[in-house]
């Protein structure tokens, strides 16, 4: 018999409780709550084969007892009353047992496949264990940890059929803080102060922000190579960003004067081979890198030395092409740089946007991105472009491929309200944006309803649908998945990810990581991918295990950091202390 519950049986639920009830939804094949918020119960599901059922919940601390009340026949006259449900058959840790009787009575029915570990507890039973075997059918559920004694609101499971081993998975609304997307903070100078770790990692927290700006200015170094010291600034700035688990966009200036009292080309391409080890040594943390360097705040208009105010001479050009140049072969081929406007990359490299089969060569074509520093503000955006009619379809798309992102720099109505941003935001692909400027044009957003979409939909968010797997395998065979993720975003990923399976032995936690051809930067904007893969099973021993998804940065430093993992759009599938992502199935490997 399982251990005799602690919580008086007649005693009142908590109002919060009582509330948190009420409010419980209804989703289907996978069944969804909401839980109070004080509860460490988070992101109760159930899920469905034909001849099985997955329970799973989050959880916080150590609690020595997990439960799962069935409430089979979905009646609170039969079996043990608790939280609105009356229980036919209670999991407790890793045993079945069905209600006896009136009150706390309990027989046992079987031994279930139970695992509780990284704040995840999961069982898979047999459906026949109780006495479920049609479809469609249903049961209301109640999951609880003891102790401290909490339990959740009562959900409802309605079986699928379930007979091809598929799941359904439900989509979450949640802000997700996911690496190398989203708004971004620029609140200093990147030479003037160092970054705070504290302060960095709240953006993180409280703001779902992985991102912030670096603008590094060498006002000092226009006839001199760059000092010793500030070499060693810009390094603690990148150590600073890592131990927070953020990224940078990076931008070399020398002046903030409309005067454009830059730098020659010798000096700059001069300082770009100083800064080439520092670059290379912290590609993992740098998202992006804007082409900078040139003009007033780098952005290429106000200059001395490269073809002042738009008048730009072909030995300009050739003096700007070769500082893009120098950029991309300093930094990783798998990091690209950021051009001011779309007539910059036109004139000096290709008036053709990049083609899915030159998307993500390493060639300066495929690796040259836009940002828009006064995105919305006029009708060209105070110059950045010079022939919409040309330039929108070509930036349209180019960005499928390239990065995007910038500045909104004053309010513009009605260009700058919520449907042309949005409708803009979306057809460029942008994947960041300011939120600290223009704060007027954001509270714009913030009051035409829109913000939201935004802080959600900037870059990628992907979300599984549906997913079909087999309950056994073969020791030393192969593993057949299929799984379909929807990119709710406005754009792929720029910077390479893996997708892994991830094997977790039930009973012992042992990982084996399978390696999948798929490329998350191909899961398009707005569309839906299948990944069909059979990884071989070479070297796992025979067991039952989870399967779990892992989008890890590739990085060495970075791969096993869940802060910078890929956290999937859905409900009750991410493991924060893994940074996996929950399939809501097991396979026995035989």
């Amino acid at each position: 018999m399982p251990l005799k519950r602690a919580l008086p049986l007649k005693r009142a639920l908590p109002l919060k409780r009582l509330l948190a009830a009420a409010v419980a939804g209804l989703f289907g094949a996978t069944a969804l709550a909401v839980t109070p918020a004080h509860a460490a119960i988070t992101s109760p599901a159930a899920t469905n084969t034909a001849t099985t059922v997955t329970y799973t919940f989050g959880y916080t601390g150590a609690p020595a007892f997990r439960r799962v009340y069935v409430d089979a026949d979905r009646s609170t006259a039969t079996g043990f009353a608790t939280a609105g449900v009356g229980a036919d058959f209670l999991l407790e840790n890793g045993t079945l047992y069905r209600n006896s009787g009136s009150g706390w009575s309990w027989t046992s029915v079987a031994t279930v496949t139970h695992t509780a570990a990284n704040g995840t507890a999961t069982w898979t039973v047999n459906r026949s264990d109780l006495g479920e075997t049609a479809t469609p059918g249903d049961a209301d559920l109640v999951f609880q940890i003891e102790s401290p004694l909490e339990t959740s609101a009562k959900i409802t499971q309605t079986y699928t059929g379930g007979s091809d081993g598929s799941v359904s998975y439900a989509a979450s609304t949640e802000d997700i803080t996911n690496p190398e997307r989203g708004l971004y903070h620029h609140t200093q100078d990147c030479d003037a102060a160092d970054f705070n770790q504290s302060t960095l990692a709240a953006y993180r927290a409280n703001d779902h922000i992985s991102l912030v700006m670096c603008i590094f200015y060498l006002a000092a170094f226009k006839n001199s190579a760059i000092s010793a010291d500030a070499l060693a600034k810009f390094q603690r700035q990148a150590d600073t960003v890592r131990a927070a688990g953020l990224k940078m966009i990076v931008r070399f200036a020398y002046t903030t004067n409309t005067a454009g009292d830059d730098a020659p080309l010798s000096r700059v391409l001069a300082h770009i081979d100083q800064l080439k080890p520092l670059l290379q040594a912290n590609s993992d943390v740098i998202h992006v890198m804007q082409a900078g360097f040139i003009g007033a705040w780098g952005e290429w208009y106000y200059t001395q030395n490269f073809g002042n105010a738009g008048v730009v001479s072909a030995t300009d050009k050739a003096n700007r092409k070769a500082v893009v140049d120098k950029l991309l072969s300093a930094l990783p081929a798998d990091r690209m740089v950021q051009l001011r406007t779309p007539a910059f990359k036109r004139d000096l490299y290709a008036t053709e946007p990049v083609s899915a089969a030159q998307a993500y060569t390493g060639t300066p074509v495929a690796r040259l991105g836009h940002h828009n520093d006064c995105f919305l503000a006029s009708p060209d955006d105070y110059g950045t472009f010079v022939n919409p009619a040309v330039e929108y379809p070509y930036l349209a798309a180019d960005t499928k491929y390239v990065v995007m992102g910038g500045e909104t720099c004053g309010v513009n109505s009605p260009r700058s309200d919520c449907p042309t941003a949005t409708q803009e935001l979306a057809l460029f692909h942008y994947n960041y944006l300011n939120t600290d400027y223009n704060q007027s044009v954001l509270n714009t957003w913030t009051a035409g309803g829109c913000i939201t979409t935004v802080r959600r939909s900037l870059g990628y968010r992907f979300a599984l649908t549906t997913g079909v797997y087999p309950a056994t395998a073969t020791r030393n065979g192969t593993l057949a998945v299929r799984f379909t993720v929807r990119n709710d975003g406005w754009s792929a990923p720029a910077n390479p990810r893996k997708a892994v399976l991830v094997l977790r032995n039930t009973g012992t936690g042992a990982l084996y990581r399978l390696p999948l051809a798929a490329d998350p930067r191909r899961w398009a904007a707005g569309t839906t991918t299948t990944v069909s893969e059979s990884p071989s099973l070479t070297g796992i021993p025979a067991g039952s295990y989870r399967l779990l998804l892992s989008l890890p940065d590739p990085a060495t430093g970075l791969a096993a950091r869940a802060d910078y993992a890929i956290q999937l759009a859905n409900t009750g599938v991410w493991e924060a202390t893994t940074g996996y992502n929950d399939l809501l199935r097991t396979v026995t490997i035989a």
